[in-house]
């Protein structure tokens, strides 16, 4: 009896005694199996798998993960929309940490074992966890958008935690700190330091604060765009990160002289006048308002303490005062809880105060009314 025709793919034995298996693919092209079969039944197998991917939907060109990374990578960047600083740091990324391993190799070709080799070989080289973190997530990213395109099947970046930046946390500053450092520092950025340390923006947000956007009648501070320096030495004047960003920002009232003060004598004239600008009438710039801060520092005795960290006293100084989640999160301006959390740490201090406060709501409610006796079975009271 003549056995039954097989209905899909060939399967061929070969002058060694291994077993070929080839298919006609949905593009009409002849599929080889990739490698050869020590028995017919293992070649069956692989066919049926791949019919079955047909039938699904599944099936996906075993040629189409033949591009080699590097294109890839430079293409996925160029087609995002990204700020300057993303597109330069991803640039920066791409092109020491990335493309010097896996430039040439085909995205088929990056499988499990070869990032985590690539990652370990980063880690013991000297490169620094931080970057090795920010270079991991964007190979994970490039590589998860090749998944979507349907050139390889699943993403090889697997490594559990292997994008998160494990950073320490930064100091605060108390608030006998920041008004030395004010004192400090030139007197045309006094303003600057107060405003960073009491209200929580960021260098790039207060330099590009205009005067229309400081209200002083109504104690407050309109964000509406950053001024950021890219690593060329070029600035660019944007918006901020996410809509979030864009806010209005209530100014305490203990520093509203100190502002109204420096608007009078440093700040440019007119109602787009920048409110912060150097001796020479200039933007001023990071890395020279820098040895500014360093200066004052070593005159006010703090150390360690960079001009950022004063953002984080503001939001720090602001979660102490009970501001919810939601509040916080409005008032540093970002679009998720993640960072405001973090200002709510807990403390034993601030444990304690709640505590006093919810004694204090206790007492004034009960104002008054004579106190309940005890009951039987509790403190107080036994029972026989």
């Amino acid at each position: 009896m003549a056995g039954k025709r097989r209905q899909f793919g060939r399967v061929r034995k070969l002058p060694s005694g291994r077993y070929q298996a080839r298919y006609l693919g949905p593009d009409g092209q002849l599929r080889p199996a990739p490698e050869t079969f020590r028995t017919k039944r293992d070649a069956d197998d692989w066919l049926a798998d791949k019919q079955t991917e047909m039938r699904r939907g599944d099936w996906q060109d075993p040629d189409a993960g033949k591009v080699a990374f590097g294109p890839y990578a430079v293409a996925w960047i160029k087609e995002r929309e990204l700020t300057s600083t993303t597109r330069q740091l991803y640039g920066s990324l791409l092109e020491h940490h990335l493309e010097p391993v896996l430039g040439a190799v085909n995205l088929a070709e990056i499988s499990p074992p070869l990032v985590r080799s690539w990652r370990a070989d980063k880690l013991a080289g000297g490169t620094g966890p931080t970057t090795v973190a920010k270079a991991y997530a964007l190979l994970r990213a490039i590589l998860g958008t090749a998944v979507s395109d349907e050139l390889i099947r699943r993403n090889p970046c697997q490594i559990k935690g292997a994008s998160s930046v494990h950073t320490p946390e930064r100091p605060t500053a108390a608030v006998e700190e920041v008004y030395a450092l004010a004192e400090a520092i030139q007197p045309r950025y006094r303003a600057l330091v107060l405003m960073a340390g009491f209200l929580g923006l960021r260098w790039g947000e207060l330099i590009g604060l205009h005067r229309r956007d400081v209200d002083l009648e109504h104690g407050t501070v309109r964000v509406r765009r950053a001024v950021a320096e890219l690593g060329n030495g070029q600035r660019e004047i944007k918006a901020p990160k996410s809509a979030a960003g864009k806010r209005t920002v209530s100014i305490p009232g203990v520093i509203l002289p100190d502002i109204g003060e420096h608007l009078k004598q440093y700040a440019e004239a007119g109602a787009d006048g920048r409110v912060f600008i150097g001796a020479k009438k200039a933007t001023p710039r990071r890395n020279h308002f820098n040895r500014l801060w360093h200066k004052a520092c070593r005159e006010a005795g703090i150390k360690g303490l960079h001009f950022h960290d004063l953002r984080h006293t503001g939001n720090t100084l602001a979660a102490s005062t009970g501001a919810s989640t939601r509040e916080l999160m409005t008032r540093m301006g970002h679009s998720t809880a993640r960072a405001a959390l973090i200002y709510q740490h807990a403390s034993a201090d601030r444990d304690r105060l709640i505590a006093d406060a919810l004694s204090g709501l206790v007492k004034k409610s009960r104002k008054g009314t004579k106190e309940d006796p005890p009951r039987k079975g509790h403190a107080g009271g036994t029972t026989g």
